[in-house]
């Protein structure tokens, strides 16, 4: 199985999801856009990763590459390649599909549980995070359900956590990847989002508990063996 991951930042790479997929010896191949990398064409991958970022879903205008971003999503979902979007990666998803992007009511920046929508409960992936599990967010941004998803996940801050479009596109708000350091670069990185509020923890808070990275990852595990067919470890 051919990897493809897309970054839009140095500090958004795929972290866990690494380790899972090398240990299935999948081929893995990213391009780091914000370094100039060119894009693949869809017949070069079986499965696009669409990574995080500060920016939004619609600043064509400031990144040159994030047009020719979207179109290639949007090629990779009409030829039913398996597509895989993590915060904003979840966003771009949901714009190509014809959905708003916005300014979510509350920033969301730290642990905090999702729970299961009525379909989510029937959903091979939903059904996973049930009754609830307490997740990584990092976002101030969420997405509308694209016509014809199916609402997995949800938040007491932020509504519209997953969505599934098909058998094969998934997009999560939150972040299961994020290994420890991971995280700590992020907080390095994106200080200004550590401001309080209700949905937002401080960044020794965030930090202080490595069993939720530990607990994260092999939840991550269970989600990509069910998305990708890969069984359940």
């Amino acid at each position: 199985m051919r990897i493809h991951y897309l970054s839009h930042v140095p500090f958004e790479q795929l972290g866990a999801m690494e380790a899972w997929f090398r240990q299935r010896d999948m081929e893995i191949n990213h391009s780091l856009l914000f370094r100039g990398d060119s894009l693949p064409a869809p017949e070069d991958l079986d499965v696009l990763v669409v990574m995080g970022g500060p920016m939004g879903a619609d600043d064509d205008a400031l990144f040159p590459w994030m047009a020719a971003e979207k179109a290639l999503i949007k090629a990779c979902i009409a030829q039913g390649k398996k597509v895989l979007g993590i915060c904003l990666g979840a966003q771009l998803i949901a714009r190509v599909l014809g959905a708003e992007v916005s300014t979510n009511d509350e920033k969301e920046v730290g642990w905090f549980p999702v729970y299961p929508t009525t379909a989510g409960k029937d959903d091979s992936i939903g059904k996973l995070f049930a009754p609830h599990a307490t997740v990584l967010h990092w976002h101030g941004d969420t997405f509308a359900l694209p016509k014809g998803a199916v609402h997995l996940l949800e938040s007491k801050g932020c509504r519209n956590q997953a969505f599934r479009y098909g058998d094969h596109v998934l997009a999560l708000q939150f972040h299961l990847e994020l290994e420890h350091n991971n995280a700590a670069d992020l907080c390095e990185a994106c200080p200004e989002d550590l401001t309080e509020g209700e949905w937002v923890e401080d960044k020794a808070r965030l930090l202080g508990d490595e069993q939720r990275f530990d607990d994260a990852k092999q939840l991550l595990g269970r989600v990509l063996g069910a998305f990708l067919g890969q069984g359940i470890n």
